[in-house]
């Protein structure tokens, strides 16, 4: 029972069965009681893993700090690799590197990824989770400069997710 009572969590169900109803695009009785059972099998037979949150300390302030800056990053690679599409010019080289990753934590180096992969121009084509190493595909890598400040940014990008999940009280 114990078991069972740690899968079914009320909110997941109600968040489910509205996504199923909202997919369906007409609010029913029919879609709302098919959205329901097929979330009740979801959070039943599907269980997600439980996150690890041991010594977890999120910094609110370095967080929304990081999420305004990514989205102006969003916006800045966007018109970037837009510009690299329309320009009248051979299309940009490309490059495949390899960066390592000091966090510590799984589930902040699936933050960090995500946060990466959501960039335009740049893509996580592998990751090491036991070495700590991302492979990298990078769009704009014309020259030595081009592939060092690629490197900067994942840095300063790891810097961050530390920054926010990592350290415990000390300043950086």
């Amino acid at each position: 029972m114990d078991g069972l009572k740690s899968r079914l969590h009320l909110s997941y169900v109600v968040w489910l069965t509205f996504m199923w109803v909202l997919l369906m695009g007409e609010l029913t009785l029919a879609n709302v009681v098919a959205g329901l059972l097929l979330a009740l099998a979801i959070v039943l037979f599907l269980p997600l893993p439980q996150i690890p949150r041991s010594h977890s300390r999120v910094a609110w302030g370095k967080l929304i700090v990081f999420v305004l800056r990514w989205f102006g990053d969003l916006l800045t690679a966007s018109a970037k690799v837009a510009w690299l599409a329309l320009r009248p010019a051979a299309p940009p080289r490309n490059a495949v590197l390899q960066v390592p990753m000091r966090v510590s934590n799984d589930l902040v180096l699936y933050l960090a990824t995500c946060a990466y992969n959501l960039q335009p121009g740049g893509s996580v084509t592998d990751l090491d989770v036991a070495n700590r190493t991302w492979t990298i595909h990078v769009l704009d890598a014309d020259g030595p400069e081009d592939i060092e400040r690629e490197r900067e940014n994942v840095a300063k990008l790891e810097r961050d997710m530390i920054d926010i999940f990592e350290s415990r009280g000390s300043a950086r």
